[in-house]
């Protein structure tokens, strides 16, 4: 990329307007949007809004993308509020800052790594059930402020079961405050104020409580000092490391998979699309910076990112605008911020909860079949009643033994016919090697260690009746080759050998040879046995059945057949 693309990146005087109103938009809406993220992690909600501050700033500058916009997700406030270390620190909230650090760093060195690629690997099933446990958890957790009952239990759920069982506790006016600040968010977005309904209708709410003469209803200050100035830096605990470390994996896997989810859907003005790996190394920068400063872990946010776009964003100083935006509202309106009434904080959360939910995905995810069905319910099911930041990882694991599961059961043997003149047919393999005919096997899939059994089982059975027979293996594609898979086939050679019949290997490739030599596999076969892979298809393929054939021709006839 050359200096002059780089600089219109950041500043296109064609474009600036659009920025500024875009980074405008974004920056006024993440002001609640930030509250409600530090509400959501149970922690003070100023630290919410320094990371969004930090976050889309610190984003702009080094991510890969040109639109994505930093800040702290919902999804990671929610694993935030289950590490019972920083909800019940006290203020300044250290372990909450060595948090979003670590977060960080476990993140830039993801990028450096050129890991962007691994996050493929996680079923969409996993995803969709984890997404919905957290819309879900999002509207359950707002329950308290939303109707001002102080539910007891060790989870969500079971508070809102105890809610249910105590409707009568419910405090009305803050019901209503709540409930009319849905009601607002919903009618305003209709109208000319789109994404910035969701303030007015926020700040409304909270004018009115005191006017009414609600002073039962609880405000932002209550919970926590929400102060009229920029953050100063605070040093990590490295002390707290070795205790973070599960939920600063947990954070940094899903704020991957949210920015690697928007590498690859939003392109850059260039219509390339950016590479995940340096998203990685960009959301890494800004969550060492919002932890320096603060802030609360951060990660690639989908719908700050969407909002910015749909406001018309053409640069990254979009982001920055925003980021402007946050610090002045902080410097300038700060102490109005802690007047914000708490049942419309939880109204806007619960708002927030009900659009995240994926009902279209999970409709689509249990058609596909019970083992997906199964995925999805196990990773729902773990992120409701399990800490987040377990079940998180619980996923990942779940991820793994899905993939393994998938991939040993998709091996295929399939046996080639092959006549003069004509094109290779392929067929199921005989139940039995044949004697004195040569038997080309093809196996489909990945040859690693799970499959193998699998492989094993589709074999042709080696007999009494086998004697004097060739089976050709064809491994053309096949790069490596694990240890369980190369057992198998010294097994296999080994029961050939005992009939007098052979196993060849075609289309090894160079980097099989060498685990072969090095295993002692390539003498036991015999090298003569080994037909190396080429440029030319079917060229190793021909030669192993040539030699198959002299071979099987070269061995006297039965004793029987002689007599007949």
């Amino acid at each position: 990329m050359n200096l002059s693309s780089m600089r219109r990146q950041f500043f296109n005087r064609a474009t600036a307007l659009e920025d500024l109103s875009a980074g405008l938009v974004l920056g006024i809406q993440s002001i609640p949007a930030g509250l409600a993220s530090g509400l959501l992690a149970l922690v003070n909600p100023v630290y919410g809004l320094y990371s969004y501050m930090t976050g889309v700033i610190t984003g702009a500058f080094f991510t890969s993308s040109v639109f994505m916009s930093v800040q702290a997700t919902s999804a990671m406030a929610l694993i935030i509020a289950s590490v019972p270390l920083v909800t019940q620190a006290s203020d300044p909230n250290v372990p909450l800052f060595t948090l979003a650090v670590l977060t960080g760093v476990l993140m830039l060195v993801a990028g450096l790594l050129k890991l962007g690629q691994l996050v493929r690997f996680v079923p969409n099933s996993v995803m969709v059930g984890f997404v919905n446990a957290v819309a879900l958890l999002i509207i359950l957790g707002q329950f308290d402020d939303f109707t001002g009952y102080a539910s007891s239990g060790p989870n969500r759920v079971v508070r809102t079961v105890d809610l249910l069982r105590n409707l009568e506790q419910v405090h009305v006016p803050t019901l209503a405050a709540g409930v009319l600040t849905i009601i607002l968010i919903l009618t305003l977005e209709q109208t000319r104020l789109k994404a910035l309904g969701m303030v007015v209708a926020l700040f409304f709410v909270s004018l009115i409580v005191p006017l009414a003469g609600a002073e039962q209803i609880a405000l932002a200050r209550d919970i926590a000092d929400i102060p009229s100035s920029l953050p100063m830096p605070v040093l990590p605990s490295l002390a707290l490391v070795p205790v973070l470390l599960i939920p600063a994996l947990s954070l940094a896997f899903v704020g991957l998979v949210q920015g690697a989810s928007i590498s690859a859907s939003i392109a850059n003005p260039d219509g390339r699309f950016p590479n995940a790996s340096g998203d990685f190394v960009g959301q890494g920068a800004a969550g060492i910076v919002a932890g320096v400063l603060q802030g609360m872990p951060v990660g690639a946010s989908m719908s700050a990112t969407s909002l910015a776009i749909g406001a018309g964003a053409r640069s990254r100083l979009a982001n920055i605008v925003a980021g402007v935006v946050i610090a002045l509202g902080i410097l300038l309106f700060g102490r109005l911020v802690g007047l914000i009434a708490m049942p419309a904080l939880a109204g806007l959360l619960i708002v927030i909860g009900v659009r995240t939910l994926r009902l279209s995905q999970v409709v689509t995810v249990w058609k596909t079949g019970r083992v997906q069905q199964t995925v999805m319910f196990l990773t729902f099911s773990a992120g409701l009643l399990v800490p987040l930041q377990y079940a998180v990882l619980m996923g990942v694991g779940l991820a793994v033994l899905l993939y393994v599961f998938q991939q040993s059961n998709r091996v295929r043997v399939v046996t080639l016919q092959i006549e003069p003149g004509q094109f290779p047919v392929e067929g199921d393999p005989p139940a039995e090697v044949p004697g004195r005919q040569v038997t080309i096997l093809v196996p489909y899939g990945s040859l690693f260690f799970a499959a193998a059994p699998v492989f094993n089982a589709q074999l042709p059975t080696v007999t009494e009746s086998s004697r004097n027979a060739v089976v050709i293996l064809v491994l053309r594609g096949e790069t490596e080759l694990g240890s369980t898979f190369m057992e198998v086939i010294a097994r296999y050679a080994e029961a050939l050998r005992g009939q007098h019949s052979r196993l060849m290997l075609s289309g090894v490739a160079p980097s099989v040879e060498l685990q072969l030599e090095r295993t002692g596999l390539l003498s036991a076969l015999g090298r003569k046995n080994i037909f190396i892979v080429d440029e030319r298809v079917g060229h190793a393929l021909q030669e192993a059945m040539d030699a198959a054939q002299r071979w099987i021709d070269a061995q006297p006839l039965p004793v029987e057949t002689e007599r007949t």
